[in-house]
């Protein structure tokens, strides 16, 4: 069977509360390993409740070491993450991007894989 020269995608989607549970955790610990090997292109997505994994306020967050540790080292690594653009702002100093929903299905609809979290 042929190999595909294509790079690999993934998009990682992240919907759940932070504050509340430990799934945005976990998406940001697997796309920050994920990024890390360098033969994927990796992309996280915060839309509603898990917009708030941006603030910089994050000690009530559950598993808080995965957003002070691992989401600096995932955008180090090359990743890219947006925001839903209907989100309240965020005060957060990592570079990010926002997207409509329409944007986002756009980009998920080229992307190998998607991950929801």
């Amino acid at each position: 069977m042929a190999e595909s020269s294509s790079p690999k995608t993934v998009v990682v989607l992240v919907a759940s509360n932070p504050r509340a549970r430990h799934r945005p955790a976990a998406a940001i610990r697997l796309a920050a390993g994920l990024a890390a090997w360098r033969n994927v292109a990796v992309t996280l997505f915060f839309t509603g409740p898990a917009t708030a994994a941006l603030s910089a306020d994050c000690e009530d967050f559950v598993d808080e070491e995965s957003y002070t540790r691992y989401l600096p080292l995932f955008v180090e690594s090359g990743g890219r993450v947006y925001v839903e653009s209907a989100a309240p702002g965020t005060h957060s100093e990592l570079a990010h991007e926002k997207l409509s929903r329409e944007q986002f299905a756009a980009l998920a609809s080229k992307m190998s894989y998607l991950l929801r979290f």
